[in-house]
């Protein structure tokens, strides 16, 4: 049973040390069937030998040390001797370009750089600059440095159990940034400990529950709840092999609760529509002698057959969506958080959730709208700012220390938090008419042709839509017959999406696009939300031709 006291988070995984220690913590898949299960104690093995070369380095108390990889079990073992060896972590995204790592690696000074499980690394090593310190870990590329295994065999684990104190720096996180440089976002030992506790305990997770670990674990999301939880609870983290072996490595874990954004819950869903019809599928559900079976097993197909409760965030998820996910029997409560307060802000609960509504704030977390209409939120996992920036840290507070989200949302009679829209997303038409566009956005990726979209107009008489299509349908386009039929249906959803709008925010026109919206190619962030001014900036050249085509839906060649 866990105390309620907060706990810091050495001090959490030093229980685990001592009350846990053959229990298996960690479970890696190395190529094939073939897989290494580390325990509490051969964890923190690793991580105190590497803590020891760590203070054998003298480096100034506090240092700034990087981390680049992928999610692995020795990501989580870098946390932990960098925190034991008395510093604080930088983990960077493993999909960034060389100038953006040099970026934060400067900006950060991080005297020491981890280099871990990665796929692009000749393309982000030239950022690396040459005065940093390499560490390799087991499953990176072949590159430069000391190797991690070889300093765990040369260096003695360290004997003693520090636990910096809970205002200490702890760790930076550089945002993905949809706009701009990143911000690193400064969090201390308190402000990660509290909200991983309070999840452990809000949801009772423990030492038989299991977890599939794939989002970045540089995106505080899944540091909270899937890295930092596990302190708390002793949960079993798999992680995944490659993207391919995706599917493979979640039957493997047989996760009971699952996090996910929400374009996969989406690409979930699609992928079921390619093999079952939406419409046909609609009718079995409905059944009520086959609905419950016929849910069970898609969820089982997924993965998913053991999950109790899965968690959706990063970005607004369709109510739609959560519905239907409803009907097949998986319970998907959605957050709402941020970077800078620990993605500890909002949470749905089994009791006291609704469709296309983010929750109810965390019971020690003071939630409000302001009058401009922006969620403003106090929580015991607000940030310490924002890295050698103290006047844009002023900024984002108000004077009483709430923290200024930039959302702007509405709660219900109930007490549940709606999000409306990004305050800097607003735009105005020709017409004088603010628009928000992600309710928008929300409608139209309902729909089963489509798996992204971003709606803009600013300046113009009326909104436009650029949507990208379903996977299984971009691959086809070269089939007339398809694109005809793809336009017909189109056509009907931009009448049905209009029908539910304000007059001044209807669409004029729906863009289909034959591009790719990667992250590679910096059209999504690294948790898979649209770069919105990346996207109108590719797509602006061809505005003036869309608008005169008087088409419903026109396509991008």
């Amino acid at each position: 049973m866990l105390d309620e006291t907060p706990m810091l988070l050495l001090d959490a995984v030093y229980e685990q040390e001592k009350n846990n220690p053959d229990r298996v913590y960690l479970t890696q898949p190395v190529g094939g069937n073939e897989v290494i299960d580390y325990t509490w104690r051969e964890t923190l093995d690793q991580s105190r030998r590497m803590a020891a070369y760590l203070r054998s380095l003298d480096l100034p108390t506090n240092s700034n040390i990087a981390l680049i990889s992928k999610n692995c079990a020795h990501f989580i073992m870098c946390d932990l001797a960098i925190w034991m060896a008395g510093h604080a972590t930088v983990a960077l995204y493993p999909t960034l370009t060389a100038e953006t790592v040099e970026w934060i690696l400067r900006h950060s000074e991080s005297r020491l750089v981890f280099i871990g499980k990665l796929d692009d690394w000749e393309m982000m090593e030239p950022g690396v600059p040459e005065d940093v310190h390499r560490v390799v870990l087991p499953l990176a590329p072949e590159t430069e440095g000391l190797h991690w295994d070889k300093i765990v065999a040369e260096y003695s684990p360290i004997q003693d159990s520090p636990s910096p104190p809970g205002d200490q720096l702890a760790l930076i996180a550089y945002t993905s940034g949809s706009t701009g440089r990143p911000k690193g976002v400064m969090h201390s030992f308190a402000s990660g400990s509290v909200p991983a506790q309070r999840a452990a305990l809000q949801f009772d997770i423990g030492p038989d529950d299991r977890t599939l670990s794939y989002l970045p674990l540089a995106h505080l999301m899944e540091r909270m709840i899937i890295e930092f939880e596990s302190f708390y609870s002793g949960g079993h983290i798999y992680f995944t092999e490659t993207l391919d072996t995706f599917l493979q490595d979640l039957n493997r874990a047989r996760p009971n609760r699952f996090v996910s954004v929400p374009r996969l819950w989406l690409k979930f869903q699609l992928g079921v529509f390619q093999k079952v019809p939406e419409k046909e599928l609609e009718k079995l559900l409905q059944d009520p002698e086959q609905g419950s079976a016929v849910g069970k097993q898609i969820l089982d197909s997924l993965g998913l057959g053991e999950v109790t409760y899965a968690v959706s965030g990063s970005a607004p998820i369709p109510a739609d969506l959560i519905e239907w996910y409803d009907k097949l029997g998986l319970t998907i409560l959605e957050g709402y958080g941020m970077s800078e307060d620990f993605a500890y802000s909002h949470l749905s609960t089994p009791e006291r959730k609704k469709f296309g509504y983010v929750g109810p704030p965390w019971p020690d977390v003071e939630s409000r709208i302001s009058e401009e209409g922006e969620i403003q939120v106090k929580s015991p996992g607000n940030m310490l700012g924002y890295y050698k920036d103290p006047e844009l840290t002023a900024e984002c507070y108000t004077e009483d220390g709430f923290f200024k989200t930039g959302d702007r949302g509405e709660y219900s009679p109930d007490g549940l938090l709606k999000i409306t829209g990004r305050t800097k997303e607003l735009f105005k038409t020709s017409k004088g008419k603010y628009v928000a566009p992600v309710p928008i956005e929300n409608l139209l990726n309902t729909d089963s042709h489509i798996e992204l979209s971003c709606v803009s107009g600013p300046g113009r008489p009326a909104c436009y839509a650029a949507v990208l299509l379903a996977e299984e349908l971009r691959g086809n386009l070269s089939d007339h017959d398809l694109r005809n039929q793809i336009t017909s249906s189109l056509e009907s959803l931009l009448d049905e999406v209009n029908r539910q709008v304000e007059t001044y925010e209807q669409l004029q026109f729906l863009a289909v696009i034959e591009d790719e919206w990667q992250i590679d190619n910096d059209f999504l962030t690294p948790t898979q939300k649209i770069k919105r001014n990346v996207i109108e900036a590719a797509y602006s050249p061809h505005l003036d031709d869309w608008y005169a085509s008087g088409k419903k839906v026109v396509w991008q060649c």
